[in-house]
């Protein structure tokens, strides 16, 4: 399977059949599983034999799920989490303990910074921001205590891009962990450990599932690093349940197909964006007018689905803008079927300070649309309208 092509490892990777033989995998809804025997038990908890013992621990749903994700990552092995959040703290608070040090880029999840500045200072974690357009700023960042890199590319919502390869590299030469939330590119356009990472985390509520239909994360890695996430994951509980893992995996198999349809319908979007005149700012990666549109090329299949901009009359026109979307939904979801549009300073964003949000590209005006699969045409139709009568 390691030969084949990423759409076939999608769809044609299996972990097992019972004896009904079926086509497409069952739900396993069991909590526990049962031993053959008493020595089979002890065995299977002292790790000399492989098998399922309890849920939380893992699930052949969960670990389909799982085995794909590693396939189409590039990874040795991984974990499933009942969140994206979760999987974020699980892969940070796994490796971290009293007196450490995390280096972050500034452009960061509003939940994520709030671990970063509000969660792990309870336990003795401090952290250093860095710019994300100052490469420079992770070396000088690093102190003796400095443990692990984490960033997300592309950025949430700004949509500006790291550099894996440059910052992995630095990264190894102190012997840093770099920890990748890859939840905007999906394993279909980027690869972060085949470009240096060490871990990569996933949201997979959000493209991965793709119709806004359940909670998931993921967290990928070498081997010897998701055995201390395992533990972690083990005695504090954040699983995954089996029919989440269940329709996650069927939903890896579609992924392929849903991004090209996402990244084409933003592209188009972003253009036309571009030329109206009552917006001020467009970021897609995959736009010459992006300022790292080299680095997007190099490191992303294609540009994503979501694109941000600046509505001209700023926070008021925003909200007007919204206001009169007639298709598009109005949620703080993303990856989904359907169009979304979000005011990210006053959802997603919101705990961040005025302050915090400028520093990373987050203006009072800043719209996201989760470009959908709707007909390109009706998309911009909508964006058009609300545009033209939201003007003052």
């Amino acid at each position: 399977m390691k030969n084949k092509e990423f759409e076939t490892k999608a769809i044609r990777h299996q972990v097992e059949r019972t004896q009904q033989k079926e086509h497409s995998v069952p739900i396993f809804a069991t909590s526990s599983y049962l031993f053959e025997n008493a020595e089979h038990a002890r065995a299977l908890f002292a790790k000399e034999a492989e098998g399922n013992v309890y849920s939380r621990y893992s699930n052949p749903n969960n670990d389909e799920f799982i085995d794909k994700l590693c396939l189409l990552e590039g990874a040795e092995a991984g974990i499933s989490t009942a969140s994206g959040m979760a999987a974020m703290f699980v892969s940070i608070a796994s490796f971290l303990k009293q007196g450490d040090h995390i280096v972050a880029c500034r452009s960061v999840f509003g939940s994520t910074h709030q671990i970063l500045t509000q969660l792990l200072p309870r336990w003795g974690i401090t952290h250093t921001y860095v710019d994300v357009h100052d490469l420079d700023g992770w070396e000088k960042a690093v102190t003796s205590n400095t443990k692990m890199f984490f960033f997300e590319t592309p950025s949430n919502p700004a949509l500006d891009l790291i550099d894996i390869e440059k910052v992995s590299s630095i990264a190894k030469k102190h012997g840093i962990l770099v920890n990748v939330d890859n939840c905007f590119a999906t394993p279909y356009l980027q690869n972060p450990i085949r470009s240096g990472a060490d871990i990569v985390t996933h949201s997979a509520t959000k493209f991965i599932d793709g119709q806004g239909r359940m909670l998931g994360g993921a967290i990928l890695g070498r081997k010897e690093l998701i055995d201390e996430v395992m533990f972690m994951s083990r005695h504090t509980g954040p699983a995954m349940s089996p029919f989440n893992g269940w329709v996650l995996s069927k939903s890896l198999e579609t992924l392929a197909v849903r991004m090209d349809r996402h990244c084409s319908n933003a592209l188009e979007l972003a253009i036309f964006l571009s030329a109206h005149n009552q917006v001020k700012l467009v970021k897609y990666p995959f736009l010459e007018s992006h300022p790292q549109h080299d680095l997007a090329k190099k490191q992303m299949k294609q540009g994503g689905g979501i694109v941000t901009f600046e509505v001209a009359g700023g926070l008021d026109q925003g909200r007007r803008f919204l206001d009169f979307l007639e298709m598009l939904s109005l949620s703080a979801n993303l990856g989904d079927t359907r169009s979304i549009a979000t005011h990210p300073a006053s959802t997603t964003h919101s705990k961040l300070s005025e302050e915090e949000r400028l520093s990373v590209g987050i203006t009072s005006g800043l719209v996201r649309i989760s470009t959908g699969l709707e007909n390109i045409k009706d998309i911009i139709e909508d964006v058009n309208q609300a545009l033209n009568r939201s003007k003052s």
